[in-house]
């Protein structure tokens, strides 16, 4: 067994690891600076070096990793980091570092990380080309985001369908658009909100349609599917989907094949889906309400987002982040008292993120002095804005009521054609009777056949 070598500007902490890791019966190293662990890695080879990402060096831990692996290229490399950025990671893992872990750490597990990296026997890859800058937002040091960080480098370098997970207001697009932009460069992306089209009109948005495919297509369109071939797709809220179309989306995954609305002609594609879901999918499929072939094929890689209040030590990042740009919008030049962060920071948010950046963009907008105060957040705070346009509560519809105007829109839309209509809704001819003859729907006589006009 080969030696290991630890790098880290904290004495301490190297010696808790040195005690750690011999026992296993290795012999460690330790190296406080970049000069030092060098000087190391130039004398001698090591299974694995565990570097500190920020030394408080003129090198960091990533010129450690690339030192590493020009020189020693069989060594595994594990990066420590209590600072992690998405765009560390990515660099990182594609100069081959095995893996990273976030401090503080339970040096138990970190334990166990090495002996992974060490039995792996895998040769680390090769470094990968430069890549282009990755598109702000996502922001974090927490162990929980550097996870996503990680997974957002992992699933950058596939084809496949990722399936993002989390709670409204997390940065689920955030992700997707991060995963696109590692190596998208100047590929399409197309986002697309599912739950906020119509049903009716979904199918058109992804797919396209022909001219005269439903009253109002005046001309042929490109859905997004097409727009974003070779580059990527995004679906937010896919759980709100019906059974119906989840059968389209299946078809575009597996073959790579779609159809406009309303045409006749195949057209192929090499889109590549990232969803995104607030829903239990699993608990979706087990009631029916999302198919289970779909689901498998969208969750061969699943990111899951922390909602704020699992990351809470990151709420000051994302303060001074949101600060910079409220005021570069109201034209202001104020600023958060500590007091004033602690509050925030102490906050549940349950809208997460977007919660949090509305808010400091209010308090921005309604400072009266140069620096904002806990009394300010607290008052703000007990005094919810309310969402735009929201509905009185006597103005809200009932299921039923609701069901009924969406039947009527969709046989408006296919101009009384039942086949299509009742394919659109996800229910059979027969129920779609019913549910006519409930709500006092005439369907007509004979039914126009879908091959003639719609």
């Amino acid at each position: 067994m080969g030696p290991l070598l630890v790098v880290d500007d904290d004495v301490d902490l190297c010696e808790v690891l040195r005690q750690a890791l011999s026992q296993r019966g290795r012999t460690v190293e330790i190296a406080h600076d970049d000069v030092e662990a060098l000087r190391k890695v130039e004398e001698q080879a090591f299974d694995l070096v565990l570097a500190d990402l920020d030394l408080r060096s003129p090198r960091d831990g990533l010129d450690i990793l690339k030192a590493v692996r020009a020189r020693r290229s069989r060594t595994q490399v594990i990066l420590m980091t209590g600072f992690g950025s998405l765009d560390t990671t990515v660099e990182g893992l594609r100069a081959g570092a095995y893996d990273y872990i976030s401090k503080p750490f339970d040096v138990r597990a970190l334990v166990a990380l090495v002996e992974r990296a060490l039995a792996s026997g895998d040769i680390p890859p090769a470094p990968g080309p430069a890549e282009p800058p990755l598109p702000p937002g996502l922001v974090g040091r927490t162990a929980g985001m550097v996870e996503v960080f990680k997974q957002i480098a992992l699933a950058a370098d596939a084809r496949s369908p990722v399936l993002i997970v989390g709670e409204t207001g997390t940065g689920k697009e955030l992700v997707a658009r991060a995963i696109h932009g590692v190596r998208g460069g100047s590929r399409p992306f197309e986002a697309l909100n599912c739950a906020a089209i119509p049903e009716a009109l979904l199918a058109s948005e992804l797919f396209g349609h022909v001219r005269g495919a439903f009253t109002g297509a005046v001309a042929d369109k490109k859905g997004l599917f097409e727009l974003a071939s070779g580059g990527t797709i995004f679906l937010d809220e896919i759980g709100e989907t019906t059974l119906a179309l989840q059968v389209s989306l299946l078809r575009v995954l597996q073959e790579g094949e779609m159809r406009p609305v309303g045409g006749a002609r195949t057209i192929h594609v090499t889109t590549r889906v990232l969803a995104a879901t607030n829903r239990d999918l699993e608990l979706e499929v087990a009631e029916r309400r999302f198919r289970q072939d779909l689901y498998y094929r969208l969750s061969a890689f699943v990111i899951r987002v922390p909602s704020l209040r699992e990351r809470r030590d990151d709420v000051p990042l994302l303060v001074a982040a949101f600060l910079r740009n409220a005021c570069r919008r109201a034209g202001k030049d104020v600023s958060l008292a500590l007091d004033a962060v602690a509050a925030l920071q102490a906050h549940s948010w349950p809208g997460n993120v977007r919660e949090l950046e509305n808010t400091i963009e209010r308090l921005v907008i309604s400072a009266r002095a140069r620096q904002i105060r806990e009394a300010d957040v607290l008052d703000l705070l007990r005094h919810p804005q309310p969402s735009p346009g929201s509905p009185a509560i006597e103005d809200l519809l009932t299921l039923e009521q609701m069901e009924q105007r969406h039947i009527k829109h969709v046989l408006d839309v296919t101009r009384g054609n039942r086949t299509r209509a009742a394919r659109i809704l996800g229910i059979d001819r027969r129920t779609l009777y019913r549910k006519a003859a409930r709500y006092g729907f005439p369907l007509g006589g004979d039914e126009e056949d879908e091959s003639g006009g719609a």
